[in-house]
């Protein structure tokens, strides 16, 4: 279990990594934009060749379309070289690759506008997710490992009044309510109530591990955000005094606020399902260890009490199956 929470760690730890090193889109420029440094500048539109060398100051303005002027539909010479020589305009109209969230590092972009509350969020995030996979394979074990036909039968040798049989079928057996029963069968000499009790105790704490800290981290993550909000707005706050910055200032501390909220929240909101499941789970557990224990003593009792002579402490083991987890 150690081995396969380490595994998943360092996968994590390496996704982070490289969401954080993958590169962003190139720029491009954008249309209409001017052509970069070290271009050659369009060449002017040239004379055509048909026309005469020389202009008459006095001719009118307008040329005749018949002198000289391509056919109409035709491109022309000197717009054919301006355009080779303008790699600017291809390249405007050229659309930008979409990289998606992966490609503009969205997740580190988000992260970081989230301000220094982020870190503690993040170690909380992390926790609470190792801690929700560890208790999920945990009840996944304790699953498979319940066997309602074996404790039926040690329960039907008790009632024949075998109770060596019955503790040879709890030995060895990994079901908590089976355990729970060799204890009391190997003890009832000495007292059946008290080794219920420690039994009992026993495989409820082992049910309830880390409970308390999915507890604390459902409180302690919104309260994370909540400190984001005040830094966010007490960083857009000072900086009203000063016009220039202070539009872009106060924007950016509104979405330091709201990311951290966002974040606080749904952390909180990822370990309390779990939490509210994992706590049902303890008090079925706690329901079966107590109804095991009590048909056990009372089955128990009803055999010796027909052979004089022989004790055996009462008392349901209550105390147990209610202990704090």
């Amino acid at each position: 279990m150690k081995t396969l929470l380490t595994i998943f760690l360092s996968s994590l730890a390496l996704t982070l990594t490289a969401l954080a090193q993958s590169p962003a889109p190139p720029q491009t420029a954008p249309a209409g934009a001017p052509p970069a440094a070290g271009n050659p500048p369009s060449v002017p539109t040239a004379a055509s060749p048909g026309a005469p060398s020389a202009v008459n100051p006095a001719a009118p303005p307008q040329l005749s379309p018949a002198a000289g002027a391509p056919p109409e539909g035709a491109a022309s010479p000197a717009a054919a070289v301006s355009a080779t020589l303008s790699p600017a305009a291809t390249t405007a109209e050229t659309p930008p690759p979409s990289g998606g969230m992966l490609g503009t590092n969205w997740l580190i972009d988000k992260f970081r506008k989230g301000g220094p509350v982020m870190w503690p969020i993040l170690i909380v995030s992390i926790i609470a997710l190792t801690v929700v996979i560890e208790r999920i394979f945990w009840w996944s074990g304790r699953w498979f490992r319940r066997d309602p036909k074996r404790i039926e039968k040690v329960f039907t040798a008790i009632e024949n009044g075998d109770v060596a049989e019955a503790s040879r079928l709890s030995r060895g057996s990994r079901d908590p309510v089976l355990r729970m029963m060799w204890n009391g069968l190997n003890h009832q000499h000495a007292s059946l109530q008290g080794a219920l009790q420690v039994a009992a105790g026993i495989e409820i704490k082992r049910a309830g591990r880390f409970l308390v800290v999915m507890d604390t981290l459902v409180t302690l993550a919104p309260l994370l955000g909540l400190l984001g909000t005040i830094t966010g707005l007490i960083r857009s706050f000072s900086f009203l005094g000063n016009e220039e910055l202070a539009v872009q200032a106060v924007t950016g501390g509104i979405a330091e606020a709201l990311i951290a909220t966002a974040c606080g929240l749904g952390i909180a909101i990822f370990a309390l399902i779990p939490f509210n499941f994992f706590t049902s789970r303890v008090s079925n557990l706690e329901f079966e260890l107590q109804t095991a224990a009590t048909n056990l003593e009372v089955m128990l009792q009803a055999k010796t009490a027909e052979r004089p002579g022989v004790t055996i402490e009462s008392g349901t083991p209550s105390s147990a199956t209610r202990s704090s987890i």
